[in-house]
């Protein structure tokens, strides 16, 4: 194996780190209306699970309300049970046509709850780099007793290295925005 393969591998080990606390970060409410909310959020249609929007289309129309529009208006009910049931902390309503969430104004003390968990998967992300490069470093170590000069496996943990520090810095931008999001009131 050379070093780019080696170093390749774990830069898409990282790159899938990075696009799931990409995911996880949209899946945090912050007080604005948002479909990823739902995302969870699986509704029994005709006997199979299904996920909400794939069975009604859900709409944004100011920044604290999201509808939704069954196709079947039959699933009305079933989708507020869904809702009810994945404990996403918002109450469905409907008017016979369509379901209506309403996001609360977050409080204080909900901000601070957001930003800590945010952190949290921020550190997730983090263990997920620093095992990639764990990964590699290893890698080359083997390489190295099978050959490999001790110079180019040298270059190759540094290179490791400013991978690493080049994704961690994308990990700190990703949080950083989403923190302030949070907080901007």
């Amino acid at each position: 194996m050379e070093v780019k393969e080696i170093i390749g591998v774990a830069e898409e080990k990282m790159a899938k780190t990075i696009e799931h606390l990409k995911d996880e970060m949209a899946n945090v409410r912050a007080g604005k209306a948002s479909a990823n909310v739902l995302n969870g959020v699986m509704v029994s249609y005709y006997g199979n699970m299904t996920p909400v929007n794939q069975v009604a289309s859900i709409a944004i129309p100011d920044a604290r309300t999201i509808t939704i529009l069954p196709w079947d208006k039959k699933m009305i009910a079933p989708i507020e049970k869904a809702i009810l049931d994945a404990n996403i902390g918002l109450t469905p309503s409907n008017n016979g046509e369509q379901v209506r969430l309403t996001i609360p104004p977050l409080t204080e003390e909900r901000r601070k709850q957001l930003v800590k968990q945010v952190r949290a998967e921020g550190e997730q992300a983090r263990v997920g780099l620093r095992n990639a490069r764990r990964d590699a470093i290893e890698t080359l170590r083997k390489e190295q007793k099978n050959g490999m000069p001790e110079d180019v496996v040298k270059d190759g943990e540094d290179s490791m290295q400013k991978t690493t520090d080049k994704f961690s810095k994308v990990i700190d931008e990703i949080l950083a925005a989403k923190e302030k999001e949070i907080l901007t009131v």
